[in-house]
């Protein structure tokens, strides 16, 4: 019997690439987002490719009660979920007193709220089970302090320790749990925020260089992995640095973004 992935988020980027590697595994899909239309789009080319089962769940995830939703329609449809891969988020940028405080909200409730909520509809099947998997998507920005992204930072930051805390907790039981730590990445991330200075002159990956390392890093249970040596050595190198210092050179080096920023509707 194929397991069944969980991918939020799956409509573009990093997400679509996650169903994509994971059909080529074998894995028949979950595909949540709220774009439907290219769910839709993106099952009929998997089904077509993989002879894979993909199913389709349009839901905002910013939306209060999100994940009980995608929680009922798993059980309305007879669906059990083997690994889930929380991808689904976005960032916003500039100063904090000039962002919309519901776009702040919202930006909390995608990165932060479902994820845990997500997690937290699958993991007891999977403990009952004693297998199973969950992958969550965070950024190099988790490691630092970075005035100008001072909410999606932090969001990530939450995600990377989330993380870990349910990888040692759960060492033995059979469930594995992945933070993925990406750097900028060539996706509509910053067509979001509203600017790619956003990526401060990095090098960017693709989502293909991501999920390849992601599912190595959790074929091997590693508990974290950041793609990209360069990615690895910065994002190693800003926590050895007293946390206030580290704060006023972020605002040095993340000032730039804050000059040339609009912010866009969600």
């Amino acid at each position: 019997m194929r397991s069944t992935a969980l991918v939020t988020g799956a409509s573009s980027g990093i997400g679509a690439e996650f169903a994509r590697q994971l059909a080529a595994r074998g894995h028949d899909l979950v595909l949540v987002a709220r774009s439907v239309d290219r769910l839709d789009a993106l099952a009929r080319e998997l089904r077509a490719a993989h002879g894979i089962e993909a199913e389709v769940i349009g839901q905002d995830l910013a939306s209060p009660g999100a994940a009980e939703r995608v929680a009922a329609e798993l059980e309305a449809r007879g669906l059990t979920v083997d690994l889930l891969v929380n991808n689904a988020g976005f960032g916003t940028a500039g100063r904090f007193a000039e962002i919309p405080a519901e776009r702040e909200r919202d930006e909390l409730m995608v990165n932060v709220v479902a994820l845990v909520g997500l997690t937290h509809m699958v993991l007891p099947g999977m403990l009952a089970r004693g297998r199973g998997a969950v992958v969550n998507i965070g950024s190099t920005a988790g490691f630092a302090i970075s005035p100008y992204f001072a909410t999606y930072a932090a969001s990530k930051t939450f995600v990377l320790n989330f993380s870990l805390a349910l990888w040692s907790e759960l060492r033995g039981s059979g469930v594995k749990v992945l933070a993925v730590a990406p750097g900028p990445v060539e996706t509509a991330f910053f067509d979001v925020i509203g600017s790619r200075q956003a990526a401060i002159g990095a090098k960017m990956g693709t989502p293909a260089e991501v999920v390849t390392a992601a599912l190595r890093a959790l074929d091997r249970d590693r508990g974290y992995v950041v793609p990209g040596r360069g990615n690895f050595g910065m994002a190693h190198l800003m926590p050895r640095r007293p946390r206030k210092l580290l704060a006023l050179i972020g605002r040095r080096v993340t000032r730039q973004v804050a000059d040339a920023l609009t912010v866009p509707a969600r």
